[in-house]
């Protein structure tokens, strides 16, 4: 089998466990108190929760299979192949709220994972480097820094719905930061522990998984499952292919027509996650 079937193999594996993750942290975001705590103080109320951590153990199980499609595969590939965790993610929330997924959700939530499909196959993206260097780095962070920042003084301001989207769009975009950093971690095993431990990467993608966790966490407080993990699951891969491209140098050769098929493919994306979000209404009473 070629590495890169396997890797559609693994990162479809590491779909289904992050799905699983997802809802049982979501669940127990929304149970675990009935005060508004900040972000950080939620994260520490939710790790006394046994419930919680069983979907942390499905979530890493989730990351190290990603880990694994990452070292076999390009990261735009990897990441666009994760969206079908919503997929998963829906008839199991719903069996859990005791309700069943809307014929509307599943259009929405087909027509997603279908455009993401599209960019893999029409954009047959290719490998590049597997780490960044730090010019490169400053760069993106000088860029997406502020644009995070916008995001969460915004989630600051408006609550409900669109709170749960802005708090997912920063979790989305670190969880795309950390899968670019894990390709340059993982990239590094075979040369040994000590090389491992030397790599900068690994230091920051700690900081990164723990931001990234905390704000996903509020995510998931302050709305309905369909409010924020369409936009965390869109985010995420967005984030991770233009970092692919910038920072790694990936590439996409779609020829002359395939690029119009990808922009059609892009905002069928768009429409699905707004859709999926604005039928936050629909979910909200079930899963409170």
């Amino acid at each position: 089998m070629a590495r890169a079937d396997i890797a559609v193999l693994l990162a479809l594996g590491a779909a289904f466990f992050i799905a699983i993750g997802d809802v049982i942290q979501q669940r127990s975001a929304h149970a675990v108190t009935d005060e508004p705590p900040g972000h950080l103080a939620l994260l520490w109320q939710l790790m006394r929760d046994p419930r919680w951590w069983l979907g942390g153990i499905c979530a890493v199980a989730g990351f190290g299979l990603q880990a694994a499609a990452l070292g076999l595969g390009s990261v735009l590939m990897v990441q666009a192949l994760l969206v079908t965790s919503l997929l998963f993610a829906l008839p199991i929330n719903a069996r859990l709220t005791h309700r069943r997924v809307t014929r509307w959700e599943w259009l929405w939530a087909v027509l997603l994972a279908g455009s993401v499909a599209v960019i893999v196959t029409v954009g047959n993206p290719t490998e590049g480097q597997a780490r960044g260097g730090l010019e490169t780095w400053l760069v993106v962070g000088a860029v997406l820094g502020p644009a995070l920042l916008l995001c969460a003084i915004g989630a600051r301001i408006w609550s409900g719905t669109t709170g749960a989207v802005l708090l997912a769009l920063i979790s989305g975009s670190l969880w795309g930061v950390f899968a670019v950093l894990t390709k340059g971690v993982v990239e590094r095993l075979d040369d040994g522990l000590w090389a491992v431990l030397t790599t900068p990467e690994l230091y920051v993608l700690g900081l990164v998984t723990v931001a990234g966790t905390a704000y996903q966490q509020a995510a998931f407080r302050a709305g309905a499952l369909t409010a924020s993990l369409p936009t965390m699951t869109v985010a995420e891969p967005v984030v991770a292919s233009v970092l692919g491209v910038v920072v790694l140098g990936e590439t996409m050769r779609p020829g002359e027509a395939g690029w119009i098929t990808l922009v059609v493919a892009a905002a069928a994306m768009v429409a699905a996650t707004a859709a999926l979000a604005r039928g936050e209404a629909v979910g909200s009473t079930a899963d409170r």
